[in-house]
């Protein structure tokens, strides 16, 4: 059997570094036993599903050097590795259909209104809220008189009413789940797009897929997708679910109190080959306790079955360290040049940065000053510097917070579409358009006088933007729960 490992991230945001993660281990897993890695894209959320987060994710996964066999832009022998492009040729359909032929599944028609007061009344009464199962007994007749009248259909898997399900999992003893904490899974939504649960079954199927590494968050997923392999007549690949990445208090990894987006390293000026190290030691060791190790060295020592459950802490200032480790051990000083030119002032960089500043200076040392604020990572900044004429500290707070969730929507970043989202910012809040700017370019800048501010961020990036948002945020002492609601209800009331 070769052995065959996948990642498969959404389009839907930020390239995540528990993406990379999970593409880490599946990768060397996969490496060790001569096996093939492969890439897939789960983007049947439209809504959500962007481009511009699908090459964000290829980019900085292939910076950190997890290269995949089969994939998107690589294509393969099981293509397409898009699910929107197997949703056209009526993959999912296919199955849907086989599942609700065989019994397996049922066409249900309830309203959303019916759901939410079935849930209601489900809470109310302390009971696990899920379906009622009122679809799976209708009648032949009463099925007919729905499609005579057109009536919208989701389809929904049937789920066992007594027992329990074994999941048997390769780092922990057999996991027993009752059957009556399982919902009955909607497989097929009423627009004809699968659920995850379906895709992604089928797609681990199709792709031959042996031995599924992913987070700790699915095992409680595992019975539906246990049960729809045993209803559709397929092996089970084997399972393997990693303990999910901490903040130092930890709690869950969050974007609130973590950079969690790759390409925010990249843009810190982090090696590749760090950050990778330093993911490769959350959760595993080396045999002889070295803390730094390149990814031919994981590999060559790996052994899954020697994952740690315990909760892996993302520390930025551990990955700092490892970093200069890096920088000081692994390159000689015509290599740290190479890389200081590449990540700084590379062409690509450069034509970026020399239109908003040429016109700035008259001879090539004041460059630095003009262009630093680029080239930085967090400003150093502290209250006095966000203290806005004609804002009080709280309004200060207020804006950026308003400012940090209107970009981390925005799911196309240049310089108009910013220009219109402060704008309207500026409007929702009734307030004047300078005096919203103003704590967002300190935020942003670091300083009163730079380059102006949209271009500025649109160069930074969304990673880096919302990074020094977020900075300045928790400079004027954060947002904790309490107030957190707060101004969620408050934001929520502006519209979007």
């Amino acid at each position: 059997m070769k052995v065959r490992t996948r990642v498969a991230p959404s389009p839907t945001g930020d390239p995540h570094v528990g993406t990379a993660y999970m593409a880490l281990f599946c990768l060397a897993f996969a490496r060790q036993h001569g096996g093939q890695f492969i890439l897939r894209i789960e983007d049947t959320d439209a809504a959500r599903s962007t481009p511009e987060s699908e090459q964000q994710i290829l980019e900085s996964l292939r910076w950190l050097g997890l290269d995949w066999d089969e994939g998107p832009d690589v294509e393969g022998p099981f293509g397409p590795y898009r699910q929107s492009e197997r949703v056209a040729q009526g993959l999912y359909q296919k199955y849907s259909d086989q599942l609700v032929e065989n019994g397996h599944a049922f066409k249900c028609y309830c309203t959303t209104d019916r759901l939410d007061e079935m849930r209601k009344a489900q809470t109310e009464k302390g009971e696990f809220a899920k379906y009622d199962g009122q679809c799976i007994h209708l009648s032949a007749a009463d099925h007919a008189e729905h499609v005579k009248s057109e009536t919208p259909f989701v389809v929904r898997m049937v789920i066992p009413t007594e027992g329990t399900c074994i999941v048997k999992d390769r780092l922990r003893d057999d996991i027993e789940i009752d059957w009556s904490q399982i919902d009955m899974q909607v497989l097929l939504k009423s627009d004809g797009n699968p659920t995850y649960h379906l895709a992604v079954v089928v797609d681990d199927h199709l792709m031959e897929i042996t031995h599924i590494i992913r987070g700790e968050e699915w095992i409680n997923s595992a019975p539906k997708h246990i049960l729809l392999h045993q209803y559709l007549g397929w092996d089970m690949p084997e399972l393997v679910h990693m303990p999910l990445l901490r903040n130092p208090d930890k709690s869950k990894l969050s974007k609130r109190k973590n950079p969690t987006s790759i390409l925010f390293y990249q843009r810190m000026g982090f090696l590749p080959e760090a950050v990778l190290n330093y993911l490769g030691m959350l959760g595993w060791s080396m045999p002889d306790g070295e803390e730094k190790f390149s990814f031919p060295e994981m590999v060559e020592a790996f052994d899954i079955d020697r994952i740690s459950l315990g909760a892996p802490v993302f520390d930025v200032d551990k990955l700092t360290w490892l970093n200069g480790r890096w920088l000081r051990e692994s390159l000689n000083d015509d290599e740290f040049a190479d890389r200081l030119v590449e990540w700084a002032y590379n062409r690509e960089n450069l034509l970026k940065v020399i239109p908003l500043i040429r016109e700035r200076v008259d001879v090539f040392t004041e460059l630095a000053g003009k262009a630093a604020f680029l080239l930085e990572g967090m400003p150093e900044l502290n209250e006095t510097d966000l203290a806005i004429k004609n804002l009080e500290p709280e309004d200060v707070l207020k804006i950026l917070q308003f400012a940090l969730w209107k970009t981390e929507a925005l799911r196309t970043w240049n310089r108009d579409m910013l220009n219109d989202l402060f704008m309207q910012l500026a409007q929702q809040m009734d307030r004047k358009v300078r005096d919203v700017l103003a704590p967002i370019f300190i935020a942003i800048a670091g300083s009163p006088v730079s380059p102006p501010l949209f271009d500025s961020m649109a160069i930074l990036g969304p990673d880096m933007s919302r990074a020094r948002l977020r900075h300045s945020i928790n400079i004027l002492g954060g947002v904790g729960k309490k107030k957190l609601k707060k101004l969620e209800k408050e934001f929520n009331a502006l519209g979007r």
